[in-house]
C-alpha cells in the first residue's frame, strides 16, 4: 500500500502498487481503494526519477506533472526502487558474475508456469522436501524462514505448514507476481511476504532463523544457484539452518560402447562429400568435437558402472561462494569389472539435517527418477582397464558467466599408462532421455535367461526373492533377477528402515566375483527359504497355473510340481505366461498374483522422504549384486 498524490499533496488517498519487470522495462500500476486501475506508468533507463528522504520516491510522468509515491516504510520504498531504478550503478555480486543475455534469459524461463508446474511434478522432489521440513517441525516453529529462489512460492507454504510464523519469498523472475497471487487467496495471507527481486539485491527487515531453497542444478552445480543460495546466509541468524544442509556429488567411470558410438554417428552427417552438391566433410572434425562436448542427460542401468563412485561433499552452512568458482575433485577407483572406459557418470544426494530427524533426496540411477536425471561426460578416447586395476585423474568445474560450468574430465590407467580427457560445456547438454527403460547392459547375465524363464526359475526370483533382499535366493540369471534387484523393489518395504546411503550401499555389495558366487548356486539355508516361498505361491495360485494342482505322474504338471516340491520353485511355462495389470508379461506370476500385480507395483513405487540417511549409502548396504534397469517413475 502507497500514499499517491500530486506534488505536494498530503491528504492523498492510500493505492496499491503493482510493479512488473521485464529485463529492461518496468510497468508500474497504481489502484485506487476499489481496486481500480488508477494509472499506468511505463519507466525504462531513460525516465527521470529519484528518491526524497527515506519513504518518499518522485517520479516525472510528462512536462509540469510529477507523482510522489509515500511508503509505508523505507524498506517498501527501497523494494519499489529496485524495480524501476535502470541508472548504471554498482553491480551486485550476481551482475559480476553474470551475463545479462543469459541472466534475462535464465529468469523468462522460469518465470513460466509451465516450467514451475514441471518442477512440482516431480513427485520426489517437491513431496521430500514437505517431508523435511514437516517432520522437523519444531525446528520451524513460530520461526521466521527464507525462501530463496521461491518460484511459485511452494516451500514457503511448506514452511507454514511446519508451523513457520513468517516466511520472506524472494523471487526474481514474473513468477513473484504470480506467487502473490497464491498467497493472498490462501490462509498465510499476511504472513508470507513475497520480495521481487535477487537475493544479491534485496533487503528484508529481519534476520531469519531457517534458509530453504532449492538450488540443485545438473550436475548439483548447473546454474550456478548455490552461490546464491550460500550469499543468502547474509540473512540467517547465528547456529540458524539451511535446508538443503549438505549436497553430495557422486563420480563412477562407465562403459557404455552404444553411447559412445551413437555421438560419433551423429557427427558422421558432417562426413558427406555431396550433400545436394556440397562437401560437408571439412566439418566433420569440429562437429565431433560439438558432440562430446555436450553431457548427456539421462538414466542409465546401474550395471555399467566399473568402480565404486567417489564423493565430493558440500556443507552449505560452512561453505563460501568463492570455494565454488573452481571445484577440483581427485578420482581415485578400482575396477570391479573389466571393459572399456567412456567416460564419467555423475548424480547427486543432498541431505535435509533438522533437530528431529535426517531427509536425504537422491538423483541417484538406483533411485526413482528425477527431472535431475543423471549425467554422463564422454571421453573423446575411451581406455581399457582390467579387474583390480587402479585408475586416477580428476574432475574440474570451472565456472563461467553463463550461470553454469565449463568441466575437464582427466583418466589415467596406472598399469599401462593410458590416459583419456575431455573438456565438456556444462550449459549445452544433450537431453538423450527416452521415457524408456535403460537397455540391459551387454554381458550382464552369467546364466542363461531363457533357461531360467522356461524352468521356472524365473518363478523364483519373481515369486520367493522379490522381499528377501538376502542375495541368495537364485540361481537365474539376468532377467530373473529383474524384480528382486530392481530399486523400487525396496521402497515399499524398507524405506521405512533405510539406515544409510544408497548409492554407498551399492559399492560396498557391488564387486563381481561376489555378485557371481552369490547367484551361482543355493546353500542349504536358503533352499529351505525358497521350498517355503515356492509353496505359498503355489497354494496362492490354487492349482490354476499349468495344471500344477492335480496332473497326473509324468505329465508336465507332475514334473513342475516335482521340481516345486525339490528346488522351492514355483513352475512357469513359456507358452502359460500370465499378464500383470496393465498387459505386461511377467513370467512365473501366478492368475492371482498376475491380478494384484499393479498393487504389488504401486507399493514397491514407495513415497518421497523416506531415506533418513544417504540413500547412496543404504543401496550398497542392501543390494547384493548390481539391479537392473530402473524403472521410470517420473515423466
Amino acid at each position: 500500500m502507497t500514499k499517491v498524490g500530486a506534488k505536494g499533496d498530503e491528504a492523498s488517498p492510500l493505492f496499491t502498487i503493482k510493479v512488473r519487470r521485464v529485463s529492461d522495462e518496468s510497468q508500474v500500476t497504481i489502484l485506487n481503494n476499489k481496486d481500480e486501475v488508477n494509472m499506468k506508468i511505463t519507466m525504462t533507463s531513460s525516465s527521470e526519477s529519484c528518491k526524497i528522504g527515506n519513504a518518499k520516491f518522485i517520479i516525472h510522468i510528462t512536462g509540469e506533472h510529477s507523482i510522489i509515491l509515500k511508503f509505508p516504510t523505507p524498506t517498501e520504498m527501497k523494494r519499489f526502487q529496485a524495480q524501476v531504478d535502470f541508472r548504471s550503478k554498482c553491480q551486485s555480486v550476481f551482475d559480476k558474475r553474470t551475463a545479462e543475455s543469459s541472466a534475462v534469459q535464465y529468469f523468462q524461463f522460469y518465470g513460466y508456469l509451465s516450467q514451475q508446474q514441471n518442477m512440482m511434478q516431480d513427485y520426489v522432489r517437491t513431496g521430500t522436501y514437505q517431508k523435511a521440513m514437516v517432520q522437523n517441525f519444531m525446528d520451524f516453529r513460530d520461526k521466521v524462514v527464507l525462501d530463496v529462489g521461491a518460484g511459485s512460492g511452494i516451500l514457503s507454504f511448506f514452511a507454514m505448514q511446519a508451523g513457520a510464523r513468517k516466511v520472506y519469498a524472494v523471487e526474481a523472475s514474473t513468477m513473484a507476481e504470480h506467487t502473490k497471487k497464491l498467497v493472498s487467496q490462501s490462509q498465510y495471507a499476511g504472513r508470507i511476504i513475497v520480495i521481487p527481486g535477487k537475493i544479491e539485491e534485496i533487503d528484508i527487515p529481519e534476520q531469519v532463523d531457517i534458509i530453504v531453497s532449492e538450488p540443485m542444478g545438473y550436475m548439483l552445480f548447473n546454474e550456478r544457484m548455490l552461490e546464491t543460495y550460500l550469499h543468502s546466509k547474509k540473512f540467517l541468524r547465528p547456529n540458524g539452518l539451511m535446508f538443503p544442509t549438505v549436497g553430495d556429488l557422486h563420480i563412477a567411470p562407465f562403459s557404455d560402447e552404444l553411447l559412445y558410438m551413437e555421438q560419433f554417428t551423429k557427427a558422421n552427417f558432417w562426413y558427406q562429400q555431396s550433400f545436394h552438391g556440397v562437401d560437408l566433410s571439412p566439418l566433420r572434425d569440429a562437429a565431433v568435437e560439438e558432440y562430446f562436448k555436450q553431457p548427456i542427460v539421462d538414466t542409465f542401468d546401474i550395471r555399467i558402472l566399473m568402480a565404486k563412485s567417489v564423493k565430493y561433499t558440500v556443507n552449505f552452512l560452512q561453505a563460501q561462494e568463492e570455494d565454488l568458482h573452481r571445484i577440483e575433485i581427485p578420482l581415485h577407483f578400482t575396477a570391479h569389472s573389466s571393459g572399456t572406459v567412456h567416460g564419467f557418470a555423475f548424480w547427486f544426494d543432498i541431505a535435509f539435517i533438522g533437530s528431529m530427524s535426517t531427509v536425504w533426496l537422491s538423483t541417484a540411477p538406483t533411485e526413482s527418477l528425477t527431472h535431475w536425471y543423471q549425467v554422463r561426460c564422454l571421453f573423446r578416447s575411451p581406455l581399457f582397464i582390467k579387474t583390480g586395476e587402479t585408475m586416477v585423474g580428476k574432475v574440474v568445474l570451472r565456472s563461467n558467466m553463463r550461470q553454469s560450468y565449463d568441466v575437464d574430465i582427466e583418466a589415467v590407467v596406472e598399469a599401462t599408462g593410458s590416459k583419456a580427457e575431455n573438456t565438456l560445456d556444462l550449459k549445452n547438454p544433450f537431453f538423450h532421455y527416452t521415457g524408456q527403460p535403460p537397455a540391459t547392459p551387454a554381458g550382464a547375465h552369467t546364466t542363461s535367461p531363457s533357461e531360467a524363464h522356461c524352468s521356472g526359475v524365473a518363478g523364483d526370483a519373481y515369486t520367493a526373492g522379490g522381499g528377501s533382499n538376502t542375495g541368495n535366493n537364485s540361481s537365474g540369471g539376468g532377467s530373473s533377477h529383474y524384480q528382486r534387484h530392481h530399486p523400487s523393489a525396496h521402497y515399499g518395504q524398507q524405506d521405512s528402515q533405510n539406515t544409510a546411503n544408497p548409492s554407498q550401499q551399492y559399492h560396498q555389495q557391488y564387486h563381481p566375483s561376489q555378485y557371481q558366487q552369490q547367484h551361482s548356486g543355493r546353500n542349504g539355508n536358503n533352499q529351505g527359504q525358497q521350498a517355503a516361498s515356492g509353496k505359498e505361491a503355489a497354494a496362492a495360485s490354487g492349482g490354476r497355473q499349468s495344471g500344477a494342482g492335480d496332473s497326473a505322474p509324468g505329465t508336465p504338471g507332475s514334473q513342475a510340481q516335482q521340481r516345486t516340491q525339490q528346488n522351492g520353485t514355483t513352475p512357469a511355462f513359456c507358452n502359460t505366461v500370465p499378464l500383470i495389470s496393465g498387459g505386461i508379461p511377467y513370467p512365473g506370476l501366478s492368475n492371482k498374483q498376475a491380478m494384484v500385480g499393479g498393487q504389488q507395483q504401486q507399493q514397491q513405487s514407495g513415497s518421497a522422504g523416506n531415506h533418513v540417511l544417504d540413500p547412496s549409502q543404504q543401496q550398497q548396504q542392501q543390494n547384493n549384486g548390481p539391479p537392473p534397469p530402473q524403472q521410470n517413475l517420473y515423466y
